[in-house]
């Protein structure tokens, strides 16, 4: 995996509400933003509009995120956020932590879960790559080196995706929702791939 490098994401000009990237703006949901989508009051974040039935398919992860953030502000940054193009600020898809530090499917002190969809019609395009980067870059300039993602085990696009990344596999869990997962990590403090 190619290491990070300047241009791809800039985690000092990144401040809570958006992460930048070369191509996305990783925009946060915010606890007023993902009411108004539940409600129906709006249909967009932040001007960009999300596709027709998204809040549809988004409602378990989008309830989980505005529960979380409503018993503790403080993890908000940390949670959901909209993949949107710049050029075209078109919807590409979501991506966000489980919580913050220490929030992860096997309770890791100090370690991030990363979860990601992109679009069905977007997909292969290298949107999710450059979207973790993001957030590890981001996450880093806040002292975390730890990096968790569980991963279905007939996704193939994300299982070569952790597996380009930098990912190991270090457990099997079952999901609740999602039934059995392998859960994968990555350490950047050990000049891992993602270590600057």
């Amino acid at each position: 995996m190619a290491d990070i490098t300047e241009g791809d994401v800039d985690p000092a000009a990144s401040d809570r509400r958006m992460i930048s990237t070369a191509r996305l703006d990783l925009l946060l949901f915010t606890a007023q933003s993902l009411e108004a989508l539940l409600t129906g009051r709006t249909s967009s974040i932040d001007g960009v509009a999300l596709p027709a039935d998204w809040v549809r398919r988004s409602e378990g992860v989008l309830r989980r995120r505005l529960d979380q953030v409503s018993h503790d502000r403080s993890c908000e940054p940390w949670l959901l956020r909209a993949m949107v193009r710049r050029d075209t600020r078109t919807f590409v898809g979501r991506i966000g932590f489980h919580g913050e530090p220490g929030i992860n499917a096997l309770g890791a002190p100090g370690a991030v879960e990363l979860g990601y969809t992109v679009e069905p019609e977007l997909r292969r395009r290298g949107f999710a790559e450059e979207a973790i980067r993001g957030m590890i870059a981001w996450a880093e300039a806040r002292s975390v080196s730890r990096f968790m993602a569980s991963i279905g085990p007939t996704n193939i696009p994300s299982l070569e995706l952790a597996a380009k990344l930098g990912f190991t596999q270090i457990a099997q869990v079952i999901d609740e929702e999602d039934g059995p997962e392998l859960v994968f990590e990555l350490r950047t403090d050990r000049g891992g791939p993602a270590a600057r």
